[in-house]
Formats: C-alpha cells, sequence, structure tokens
C-alpha cells in the first residue's frame, strides 16, 4: 500500500510551533532549488521566489549547504540539491514512491506516442514531476522534467487531479490561491479553470493548449490511489501541431489507458 503524503495545507500554522518560520523559509528555498532542474539556481533568483531578502536566502541556503542539503556550483554560482537528500529521498521512497512500478508504463507511453511523457505526484497544492521519458519525435517541449513543481490546475497533470478532487476540495483551493490568474494568465481565473475542470471530467483527461508556454501543449490524466483519490498523475508534453484534432483524440485514449494500468498496479500493491 502507498501512503499518501500529508497536504501542508492541512499541518498547524508555522506560527503556533516556535522557530517553525525558519524551518518553514529553510523548507520553501530546498523545493525552490529541487525544482529548478539540473542547472539550479541563483540566490537572487531564488530569493525572489521564495519573498526574502536576498541576504536571508544566502544566510538559509549556506546553513541548509553545511548540512549537505544543497550544494553551490562554483563556477555558476547556482544551487543545486546536496547529497543529503539523496539519502533522504532514498528512505522515504519505500513509502511514498511508485516509479519502480511506474517507469515502465511511463515509457511505454513515450513509445506508443512518439511524445515526452510524464509521471507527476501531487505534494499539497502542486504537482511534482518524478519521472520523463522522450518519446523518438525530435522536436520536444522542455516544460516539464524531473523535480520541476506546478500549482494543481497549471499543467495537464495537475488539471487532471484537480478535477477528480471531491468540490469542496476545489473550491477550498481556488480560495487558498487567488494569485493564480496574476501569476500564470487570465486562462487561470477561478471561472476559466472551473471551466477547464468541467471539460476535463468530461473528456476523462486534461488538456493544456499552450498556456504556460505558447505553441507547447500537453495532456494529462489522474492516476488513483486504492481509495479514489487522484494522487499522482500521466501526462504527455508536444509541440502544438502534434496536438490536434483526431490526433488529440488517440493520445487521450492512450493516456487514459496507461493511467488506468498504474492504478490497478497501485491498487494491487
Amino acid at each position: 500500500m502507498v501512503d499518501t503524503p500529508a497536504s501542508p495545507a492541512a499541518s498547524a500554522s508555522p506560527s503556533a510551533v516556535p522557530g517553525a518560520q525558519a524551518i518553514a523559509r529553510a523548507a520553501h528555498l530546498l523545493r525552490l532549488v529541487t525544482s529548478a532542474g539540473d542547472g539550479g539556481a541563483g540566490v537572487g533568483d531564488l530569493a525572489r521566489e521564495a519573498g526574502l531578502t536576498r541576504p536571508t536566502a544566502h544566510r538559509l541556503l549556506s546553513a541548509l549547504r553545511v548540512e549537505g542539503l544543497v550544494d553551490r556550483d562554483d563556477a555558476s554560482g547556482h544551487w543545486l540539491p546536496g547529497p543529503e537528500l539523496f539519502l533522504m529521498g532514498s528512505v522515504a521512497a519505500s513509502r511514498f514512491d511508485i516509479t519502480a512500478i511506474a517507469r515502465d508504463i511511463v515509457r511505454s507511453l513515450a513509445v506508443r506516442t512518439e511524445e515526452s511523457a510524464f509521471l507527476s505526484v501531487r505534494r499539497g497544492d502542486e504537482t511534482v514531476c518524478l519521472v520523463r521519458e522522450d518519446g523518438s519525435f525530435p522536436i520536444r517541449s522542455f516544460v516539464l522534467s524531473e523535480g520541476v513543481r506546478f500549482p494543481l490546475g497549471v499543467a495537464s497533470a495537475g488539471l487532471a487531479i484537480l478535477a477528480f478532487l471531491p468540490p469542496e476540495d476545489v473550491d477550498a483551493y481556488l480560495e487558498r490561491h487567488p494569485e493564480l490568474s496574476a501569476k500564470w494568465g487570465a486562462s487561470h481565473s477561478p471561472a476559466r479553470l472551473r471551466s477547464r475542470i468541467a471539460d476535463t471530467k468530461a473528456r476523462g483527461y486534461a488538456v493544456n493548449p499552450g498556456l504556460i508556454v505558447e505553441g507547447s501543449w500537453g495532456v494529462g490524466a489522474a492516476v488513483f490511489t486504492r481509495t479514489g483519490d487522484p494522487q499522482w498523475a500521466l501526462s504527455l508534453t508536444g509541440v502544438e501541431f502534434r496536438f490536434g484534432g483526431e490526433r488529440l483524440a488517440e493520445l487521450g485514449r492512450i493516456l487514459l489507458a496507461h493511467a488506468h494500468q498504474l492504478s490497478t498496479r497501485i491498487a494491487a500493491r
């Protein structure tokens, strides 16, 4: 059985625990570093994304580096995930990771469609990409890769998960995140997100028609726990002309079949 990670929103308020604010800031920086991809990120960008001053961000990153949780590339000055994160992740994987039973399904999805295929997991109000497999088509989208995070409802994986949450959870999520349209565009206003959620439920899979990067399309399908919770998603990304008309419907059918196969495997664990 796969344990479902608790949502951060369900945790106690950071202000209620002594010293929790500093831990929350450090944890936020860790998430930003891991989501920056293989190239890492500079302290200025990390500070801006975390809402911290540059000196505060640098002080926290330096403390995390001493503990081995982050590392710094001397040539670029960028901050990267540290070796201690790998060790911690290896231990946590036995409870939370499904990549071992999902990787061949993600690979099959990439082979069948010739597009880039992904497995993402819900973590609180975000999705995190766990696995990427590139298909044989030479033109690819690089919006998504391992470790990259998006808010629910932004990428196709997160929209697929959001669409199959209970209605009250969707309402609560949209109330918690009024900033989505300001950060991600008018297509992520509550009204338009609700419309896309309804379309996803009717279709069975989510479609992102170039809303993150123009010309880069994505489709996503939810993967469920044994109890029917949408905890993961399979998705495909590619260039716009590969995702139109009858081919989009065919991609959706293939995606749903693979998502159902993975949900069945998870339920059997």
